[in-house]
């Protein structure tokens, strides 16, 4: 439908306005709220995912989507909560213990939500009982961990380490990232998934609950 692509083309371009109004539009047409999610934003998401993977597209026009699909999800929200319409998971997001970078962890939430996920962010510096106690209380599919300092990628053992000692290991998937991690890294500390960046990690949680 015209709407659904208009709808789809602003928010690729981070038009915020144009999302809301092609999806005040589109309600007002009675298109149900799970197509207007579905074929007019997550997948524009999933076109700026690939455009950024094959570096057509870089960190600020992906930033500038994400913030465009977040005005969106505000308002279509409600009416998704109305028609009974769920995330596809649920993830806990965190920079360990000891680092203080937050763009590629933000990416990674935005790109997340982006494709459909409900995600929860504790931030930067967060200690690996943190890391357990979030996924005691929100009980995620998904555990994301960033690190951006070689002097802190240790801490991701300490919190794989953490989540097996409460005996919540085989309950999520975890999945890390970041600047100085290798596969062979992520193998040593047993790992689920590797990602480089945050399109391929939104795709690889997709492949995770789907």
């Amino acid at each position: 439908m015209q709407v659904l692509q208009a709808i789809s083309q602003a928010l690729q371009r981070g038009d915020v306005n144009g999302v809301r109004q092609g999806i005040a539009t589109a309600l007002g047409e009675g298109i149900e709220p799970k197509r207007i999610l579905e074929e007019g934003m997550l997948s524009a998401m999933d076109i700026i995912g690939v455009k950024f993977k094959n570096n057509e597209i870089f960190v600020p026009e992906v930033l500038i989507a994400a913030r465009a699909m977040n005005a969106g999800m505000e308002a279509l929200k409600p009416k998704l909560v109305e028609a009974g319409i769920k995330p596809i998971g649920k993830v806990v997001i965190g920079t360990v213990k000891g680092d203080l970078h937050d763009i590629g962890k933000n990416m990674v939430r935005m790109m997340m939500e982006g494709a459909g996920f409900e995600v929860v962010d504790l931030g930067i510096d967060v200690a690996a009982e943190r890391f357990v106690e979030a996924v005691q209380e929100h009980q995620p599919d998904i555990l994301g961990m960033s690190a951006l300092l070689t002097t802190t990628m240790g801490e991701m053992k300490a919190v794989i380490d953490a989540v097996a000692d409460a005996g919540l290991r085989d309950q999520v998937k975890i999945m890390v990232g970041g600047a100085p991690l290798t596969q062979s890294f992520a193998d040593q500390i047993g790992a689920d998934v590797y990602c480089k960046n945050a399109a391929e990690a939104a795709s690889a949680a997709k492949q995770l609950v789907l």
